[in-house]
């Protein structure tokens, strides 16, 4: 039998996503996994939103949510925070599910055009990514997003962490 448990202290921050449609979304991810929080950084949508709530189907008030002006203050202020590992989700790096997290861990996660602003890349601890086997090699940052957190809800639960 599996016992699934939310993993330890996890937050995701956005930089400068565009869409309060998969902003929504990720609100709902991150209710479902267990995450602590959500950044919204920069242009990012963040409650209160009508787009947002509508697709986020509460989730936006179930999980908290702070607003900084840039990703790359969020990061700062995490680690001033005491997170032990803060990774960027970017193409081309360490498959999401063979990665060794540490907790407290934050995730972020970029614009869908731009990516992760260059200055937050070089504060982080490195980057996860998903594999990518077809010509466009993109997919949609909530879909991104729900395999990353499970990802770490998988890794959290094989190695005897647990938020709860």
């Amino acid at each position: 039998m599996t016992t699934n448990k939310k993993p330890p202290k996890t937050v995701i921050v956005l930089d400068r996503l565009r869409s309060a449609h998969n902003t929504g979304n990720i609100f709902r991810i991150a209710e479902a996994v267990g995450a602590d929080e959500i950044i919204a950084c920069g242009y990012t949508p963040a409650p209160p939103h009508p787009k947002l709530e509508k697709t986020a189907m509460g989730a936006d008030k179930m999980v908290p949510c702070r607003t900084f002006a840039s990703s790359l203050e969020a990061v700062r202020q995490l680690r001033n925070e005491g997170f032990k590992q803060i990774l960027a989700v970017e193409p081309g790096s360490t498959n999401a599910w063979e990665h060794e997290y540490e907790f407290p861990l934050a995730l972020v996660f970029g614009n869908e055009a731009l990516g992760i602003a260059e200055e937050t890349l070089a504060e982080c601890d490195g980057t996860i990514s998903l594999p990518m086997f077809g010509q466009k090699a993109s997919i949609n940052v909530g879909n991104c997003a729900a395999v990353v957190m499970y990802s770490v809800v998988a890794f959290a639960n094989r190695h005897g962490h647990s938020g709860e």
